[in-house]
């Protein structure tokens, strides 16, 4: 199971580099344009992914700041956005890494955000949770990059697996 949650952290990374390659063609204007997808713009919907990986992580770890809000814009420039996505792609690549096996089958909770609820759950099932919530959001930036005519990436994870990720396929 380590090995199936290292491939997805590592297809993660990949993919964050392949949209973020593709919104550094934008101006500002285009990046912070409300296109109408949730989380409005490009800007804001990448914040967002940012956001949740921050708020899972620090439920995790335990480390970690986490924003109190879903919405919240941590960096409303691309520049300092692709640092901190950057980063925390390997805080998440190295916090894999450090699991034993029996991890995955272990119990954590958490208070939610939006509710504020007590959760306790196994942690496999939530980290399947946090890389598709990854993916859902991409896709959704990938939607706004064609809106604003820039060619999109292909983000498809057999293309990731036949390529970078080789060694997990």
């Amino acid at each position: 199971m380590k090995q199936e949650f290292q491939m997805f952290a590592a297809y993660n990374s990949w993919a964050n580099r392949a949209i973020y390659d593709a919104a550094a063609a934008l101006s500002d204007d285009e990046f912070t344009r409300d296109t109408g997808v949730f989380f409005r713009s490009l800007c804001g919907t990448l914040n967002h992914i940012l956001v949740a990986d921050r708020i899972w992580l620090k439920r995790f770890t335990g480390r970690g700041e986490a924003p109190s809000a879903l919405n919240t814009i941590i960096h409303p420039n691309f520049a300092p956005l692709r640092i901190a996505r950057d980063s925390e792609d390997k805080r998440i690549s190295d916090w894999i890494n450090g699991l034993d096996e029996a991890d995955f089958a272990g119990r954590f909770s958490y208070t939610t955000v939006s509710d504020m609820r007590t959760i306790s759950q196994r942690l496999a099932p939530a980290l399947y949770h946090f890389f598709n919530h990854q993916t859902h959001h991409r896709g959704q930036a990938s939607a706004v990059l064609t809106m604003l005519g820039q060619p999109a990436p292909n983000l498809d994870l057999i293309s990731f697996q036949r390529g970078e990720g080789r060694p997990f396929a």
